[in-house]
């Protein structure tokens, strides 16, 4: 099978993360309905998935994938509809060291549990933008922000290769497993360095491969959805955040499983635009 082309990848991916976010709008399944079991890791195929019962349907205990990954400090305060929509691979506000009065960009936003984290960091004085190419994420998100009650938060439909952001206006420039879904991760890296103002940070959570994966994996728009055919190596991947022109490229932590005989890591990396 020959490699897809952009635009059928980038359909495939609203299609899996667009009926993630209906899920998580539709606060409870129809009482009639049996409990639905749903995929909701982005960094795994359905047959390694983190399965969980979708929103508040059935009786069935559960374990959210956000509670592998952020602290229950995090998420106390979150409402279901938010945590539910969780796909990512890390926390890029674990590495980010956000202050008050910043702005911060998320590429990728999704439901918005990343933006609604920075956000509070970043204060009333600060602000967070969260841009997503997938129209149902966006509504989900503005929903929980007025959910929330956050004030110093937005989210804009857009695709990460064109920003809907204006240049040179951005502090920190995040982003939680996303960026290996674009067909075109140059223009992504191209963009973030773009809106950063001088000095500005990059702080990414994102996965790659130990080797060239198969052309069956790459072709496949499954795996492609689901955070791995999109993976690139891991020194293809810290050479183009460098190649954007970012400097101090640092690999803050990195955490591997096995995957059909090749390795996938999620990496946290930070890195510098020049002052």
């Amino acid at each position: 099978m020959s490699m897809r082309n952009p635009d059928e990848l980038r359909k495939a991916v609203q299609e899996h993360y667009g009926k993630l976010a209906r899920r998580a709008i539709a606060s409870c399944c129809p009482s009639a309905s049996p409990a639905e079991t749903v995929e909701t890791a982005c960094c795994s195929s359905s047959s390694q998935a983190t399965q969980v019962s979708a929103s508040c349907c059935g009786g069935t205990t559960r374990t959210r994938y956000a509670d592998v990954i952020y602290s229950a400090e995090k998420l106390a305060d979150l409402p279901d509809s938010v945590v539910e929509a969780a796909a990512g691979c890390g926390d890029p506000t674990a590495i980010a060291a956000l202050s008050p009065g910043e702005t911060v960009l998320d590429l990728g936003s999704g439901g918005g549990i990343d933006v609604f984290l920075a956000a509070k960091k970043v204060g009333a004085s600060g602000h967070v933008i969260g841009v997503d190419m997938t129209p149902d994420m966006i509504r989900l998100a503005r929903e929980n922000a007025k959910k929330i009650g956050a004030d110093n938060v937005e989210f804009r439909l857009g695709e990460l290769e064109h920003l809907p952001v204006s240049t040179g206006t951005v502090d920190v420039v995040i982003s939680n497993c996303v960026i290996n879904l674009s067909p075109d991760k140059d223009a992504v890296f191209a963009e973030a360095y773009r809106v950063l103002k001088p000095g500005g940070r990059l702080c990414v959570s994102d996965m790659v491969v130990d080797r060239e994966l198969p052309e069956e994996v790459r072709s496949s728009m499954e795996a492609w959805a689901s955070c791995v055919a999109g993976a690139l190596e891991e020194n293809v991947y810290l050479d183009k955040v460098r190649q954007a022109g970012f400097v101090d490229v640092k690999i803050n932590s990195a955490a591997g499983i096995e995957f059909s005989g090749f390795t996938v890591t999620s990496l946290k990396v930070k890195a510098q635009k020049p002052a």
